[in-house]
């Protein structure tokens, strides 16, 4: 389980710097979530579905990301905390990289917890917790 987690996220930061350059598989933002999920920030919580919609959400997240001068993103640290035999946490650590006009480029570093479910075949994500990232882009001048 660990090793395919971790392969899952791997799966996800080329996933992420893929679409940041506007070329978005919409195939694979299937094969990363499970057909329902739950996330939590100081936002607030929310519920989804693996459908059309988050497809159209994600394609609106890339797009303001490129907005705002988004560069990449980097795993730093991904640490497993198992469940059971079908389940675990990923706490990832990451960083983001931005550029800024006129200004110097600035890497962020911000972590995310996820719950990953292994059923048949590859583990997907089925929730997150993550802090205030409006705060964080706030705080280091990139909103």
């Amino acid at each position: 389980m660990e090793a395919s987690a971790k392969k899952l996220f791997e799966r996800y930061e080329r996933f992420f710097n893929t679409s940041l350059k506007g070329d978005m598989n919409m195939g694979e933002i299937e094969s990363l979530y499970a057909s329902d999920f739950i996330a939590a920030s100081p936002a607030g919580v929310m519920t989804g579905k693996n459908d059309d919609h988050l497809k159209e959400v994600m394609t609106k997240a890339y797009e303001r990301y490129r907005a705002i001068g988004t560069k990449e993103i980097r795993i730093r640290d991904i640490r497993m905390v198992p469940i059971d035999a079908h389940h675990c946490i990923a706490h990832v650590s990451w960083t983001a990289s931005f550029a800024r006009k006129g200004q110097s480029n600035v890497a962020i570093d911000f972590d995310v917890h996820y719950f990953v479910q292994k059923l048949d075949g590859e583990p997907k994500v089925f929730g997150w917790v993550s802090g205030d990232e409006q705060a964080l882009l706030k705080e280091n001048g990139i909103t």
